[in-house]
């Protein structure tokens, strides 16, 4: 009798079959694939050599619903098997309709130690379902539905957002109209009027740059945005005569070149209240039809839901992009060093969390030098960042050796749960008295370090690597120690430089090494952290990124 681990039975169930499927190990910095089966290569069109070592979210795209995207990463989160429709995107960008499950694999304790996804491309079905829901309105429906989410999930500015749904929604279905939303007090915040016709498109700018206290008098308004959940907006026409009663000459003229006929007002409804009113104007008194109605419906829920969302991802950003930068440190001089930083965040609307950099003068002109990413994008990861950072600092004061520092804050992490996971790397900057300068590091999971020397070589630090911070460890590993050249450029980094979506972590350490060479001899530390970020870091980077530059002047 064979005896398999259940690794192994899946492998062997696997490798040779139909479906799609791989196996990812959460035990590792962001739960990267670890296995992928022919099947995955052929329906994803991504080799196992570009995607092993990586979180598969490289499947994802920006029609991608976040929604189903969270409702999947909290039954993950809770150890439970997860099941999900996801618009997903091949390696060569054409999208597939990815019916996932997810499946944790327990140790005998009850961890998680692997997570096994089962993938099948059910776009025929998923295009077929569509189709059958109606006629050609019915399509037209659900591709503006489809619009507007993809529209409003590209958006980092809330009242861009805002913008991007009345230009979105209102042509398609009105004469002209707007969008309005309000603050915590119910006071109109923010209102985007748009026309439907681009000879009117000035009418419109004129209208939404006038007071917009005449929305606080109309009762259809304010019967919206106190409207119960299940309230279903209808058309009505347009009480012109009260209109000179609650705006001014100026709007009311303006209102009557757009086309004053008949008008829905639609409550933008989140989870707890109602954000605001999208509010369609037809120049007709019958222009509204039923499908109209119904596609309003539809949109005033969606919309609502995620203009929510864009809010209180904007404020956990916020909040964590406060503590972050509180937490990052003023670079001190030092005297023979010439040092720079740089702290990016990630271009996602809550991805903040837990990178941080440090520059500690020590006693006998040593200098510490240190590196960090808690796993996570959050407030807790981010928080988790302050802790760690004020552990390293005080073992570091005690003149420890880098190993031995990174080893008791492994032991504190550990025993008071401080943080789930997370890599770093601890360089103690040495002159030897004779001009000379020696640097002894280690690492715990944390990428290698890059030194240039003179001349353009660049030696890749990949010495005295130990278990991620957090995680059970291997055999103590002694410290590595290499020389630094008068005139040498050292640089410290978390993955978020290195490493994204459509670049294996390999290649990124190559591009790298590749830029840091070509940086011309004599360029300062703030010189060659730009040409490093302009290089590097995309437009829209999926990650933090810490860079931490110090040159031997």
């Amino acid at each position: 009798m064979i005896d398999l681990t259940p690794e192994e039975a899946l492998r062997l169930a696997l490798v040779d079959g139909e479906v799609a499927a791989c196996i990812s190990d959460p035990t590792q910095p962001d739960d990267p694939l670890i296995w992928v089966n022919p099947a995955f290569e052929k329906l994803t069109g991504h080799p196992a050599s570009e995607v092993l070592g990586r979180n598969c979210r490289f499947l994802q795209g920006t029609g991608t619903d976040p929604s189903a995207l969270g409702e999947l990463r909290t039954a993950i989160d809770e150890g439970r098997t997860a099941g999900a429709l996801l618009l997903n995107y091949r390696r060569d960008g054409t999208p597939f309709w990815n019916q996932l499950v997810i499946m944790p694999v327990h140790d005998s304790t009850g961890a998680v130690v692997r997570r096994v996804a089962v993938q099948t491309d059910v776009t025929e079905r998923v295009e077929a379902e569509h189709a059958g829901l109606g006629d050609d309105r019915s399509a037209a429906r659900l591709d503006l539905l489809a619009r507007v989410s993809d529209e409003l999930a590209l958006h980092l500015d809330y009242n861009d957002a805002v913008d991007a749904l009345a230009d979105v929604a209102i042509p398609p279905l009105a004469t002209w109209g707007f969008v309005a939303v309000t603050d915590e007090r119910g006071r109109f915040e923010h209102v985007h009027v748009v026309a439907g016709s681009a000879s009117d498109v000035a009418l419109a700018n004129s209208l939404g740059a006038q007071d917009v206290s005449w929305l606080q008098r109309s009762p259809r308004t304010l019967q919206a945005l106190a409207s119960p959940p299940g309230y279903v907006a209808e058309p009505f026409p347009v009480d012109v005569d009260s209109l000179p009663g609650r705006t001014t000459p100026a709007q009311l003229a303006l209102l009557q070149r757009l086309g004053l006929g008949s008008a829905m007002i639609v409550p933008l409804r989140a989870r707890e209240r109602v954000l605001g009113v999208l509010c369609l104007v037809h120049e007709k008194v019958d222009g509204f039809t039923p499908d109209t109605v119904l596609t309003a419906a539809h949109l005033g829920r969606r919309a609502g839901l995620a203009l929510e969302n864009v809010r209180l991802f904007l404020a956990q950003r916020s909040a964590a992009l406060t503590l972050q930068h509180s937490l990052l440190p003023e670079i001190p001089r030092v005297p023979g060093l010439d040092v720079a930083a740089s702290y990016l965040p990630s271009s996602r609307l809550a991805e903040v969390g837990g990178d941080w950099f440090d520059v500690l003068p020590l006693a006998g002109g040593t200098v510490g030098l240190a590196v960090g990413d808690v796993v996570g994008h959050d407030l807790r990861a981010a928080a988790a960042m302050g802790q760690l950072r004020s552990l390293l600092r005080s073992y570091a004061w005690e003149d420890s050796a880098p190993g031995g520092v990174l080893d008791r804050i492994d032991g504190v992490v550990r025993g008071l749960d401080l943080a789930d996971i997370a890599t770093c790397v601890y360089a103690r900057w040495s002159p030897d008295g004779q001009g000379g300068v020696r640097l002894d590091y280690a690492r715990a999971g944390h990428p290698p370090p890059m030194l240039r020397l003179p001349g353009g070589r660049v030696q890749r630090l990949d010495g005295s690597l130990r278990t991620p911070v957090g995680l059970p460890g291997l055999p103590t590993v002694p410290d590595a120690t290499v020389e630094v050249p008068e005139g040498a450029t050292l640089v410290l980094y978390t993955d978020g430089l290195v490493e994204r979506r459509d670049r294996a972590l390999a290649d990124g350490l190559t591009a790298l090494e590749t830029t840091l060479a070509a940086v011309p001899d004599g360029t300062d530390a703030a010189g060659v952290r730009d040409a490093l970020v302009d290089a590097l870091v995309g437009v829209q980077q999926e990650d933090d990124v810490c860079l931490l530059v110090v040159r031997r002047a």
